[in-house]
């Protein structure tokens, strides 16, 4: 199978739907690299945005806002929120307090918070706590 995907000529990344195209070379860069003026080429001095068709959304059910349960909502924020920023805020507050374990960083040691989300687990593997954390994402 062929490998579709177009990446960035300075850091690699694969290039979502707006990319930057060297006027002079024809090289592709990420808008990250093309902010922060790096150019593809010393001899570049401009590209241009180019833009290709939007992909389809894979599955709108994550991006959909729910409501959630006030034990979640004390460690993530208020307001209906979609599943992904769910997660990503969890991750925040792991991170920010040091919950997972140094040993085996698949396993996250509960705080007072995370435990009444955990049903009273003082330690659940990442892959279990999406579970746990599921029952409080409201519909």
């Amino acid at each position: 199978m062929v490998d579709m995907r177009e990446f960035c000529s300075i850091c690699g990344i694969v290039l979502s739907d707006t990319f930057y195209k060297c006027t002079k070379c024809a090289r592709l860069t990420c808008p990250a690299c093309q902010s922060h003026d790096e150019k593809c080429c010393i001899d570049c001095a401009v590209a241009e945005p180019s833009e290709v068709e939007p992909k389809k959304k894979l599955n709108s059910a994550y991006m959909r806002p729910m409501r959630l349960s006030p034990e979640l909502s004390a460690i993530v924020g208020e307001g209906p929120m979609p599943r992904t920023e769910v997660t990503k805020q969890l991750w925040v507050y792991i991170k920010k307090n040091r919950l997972q374990d140094p040993e085996n960083r698949r396993m996250i040691n509960a705080d007072e918070s995370l435990t009444a989300i955990f049903d009273g687990r003082e330690q659940v593997n990442m892959f279990e706590m999406t579970g746990l954390v599921a029952k409080h994402i409201l519909k």
